[in-house]
This record gives structure tokens, sequence and C-alpha cells, in this order.
């Protein structure tokens, strides 16, 4: 039998930590990929730039599930500064890596945190930074084009 996905990856599927929503959170992102059909909504709630709360939802396979998981328990507590420098790989490695053909799956935990953290800057009528506004674009784009 071929070993799929690693030790961290089924703990984090099975056991997925942060499930849920924050009824009054101060920013949420939702982003999906129409390729194999995983949808992804974090919320967070912000205390002097620190994300003092993240739930997480996601429709998904084991990997989306995971990486769901995981990024929030790596955020928690962190400054907004910080979790925006966290990246797909520095996930991808946390779980101990994860097979090339699920790859486009763990990008959904990231770029839905950083929907959430633009959803907060915009709310509160603040400065978004190029990237994130980058990203943002694209993930538009995205759920524009797999409406049609």
């Amino acid at each position: 039998m071929i070993k799929t996905y690693g030790e961290k990856v089924m703990e984090h599927f099975n056991n997925p930590k942060n499930v849920g929503e924050i009824p009054d959170a101060d920013g949420i992102g939702e982003v999906g990929n129409s390729h194999c059909g995983d949808i992804v909504r974090i919320f967070i709630k912000v205390s002097d730039d620190r994300i003092t709360d993240i739930k997480f939802k996601t429709f998904g396979c084991a990997v989306a599930i995971a990486t769901s998981s995981i990024t929030t328990e790596l955020i928690k507590g962190k400054t907004i500064e910080v979790a925006l420098k966290f990246t797909n790989q520095s996930i991808i490695n946390e779980l101990g890596g994860l097979p090339a053909k699920k790859i486009h799956c763990s990008l959904l935990a990231i770029d839905c945190l950083q929907e959430a953290i633009y959803d907060f800057f915009s709310r509160n009528k603040r400065d978004i930074p190029p990237d994130l506004q980058h990203l943002h674009q694209r993930v538009t784009q995205e759920k524009d084009m797999a409406k049609h």
C-alpha cells in the first residue's frame, strides 16, 4: 500500500482544529477551486492588529481540510503582519509535504486567510498592501470565471 498522506495531514483531517464560524468576525474570506470543487471560508477576530481568534469551514478533500486546520493553528495569536507572510510552502512544510497532485488544494487555506485579512482591512478603511490587492483581484476573477 502506498502512503499518500503524512501523519500530520491525517491528524488534521481526522481531528480538525478551529472548525466553525465567528458570528461577529472582523474579517471573512471565501475561496473555491472550480477544478476540484473545494470551498474554504475563514473567519478572523482581530484586536490590536493581532488575530485573536480564527475559525474555518471547509467543504473539500482531506488536504483542503488539513491545510485549513493547520493554518488556523499557526495563525491564531499572530499579528496581521506575520500572518500575511505565511506562504503555501510554509503550510506544506508544516504538514510534512503533500503529493504534487494535491498542492492546488493547499493553496486555498492561505488564499482564504489573506482574503479574510483583505476583508478586515476593507471594513476598517485601511490601506491594503499591493500584494494583497493583487491576490484579491485574482480570487475575484476566479470566482467570476467559475460562475460562467
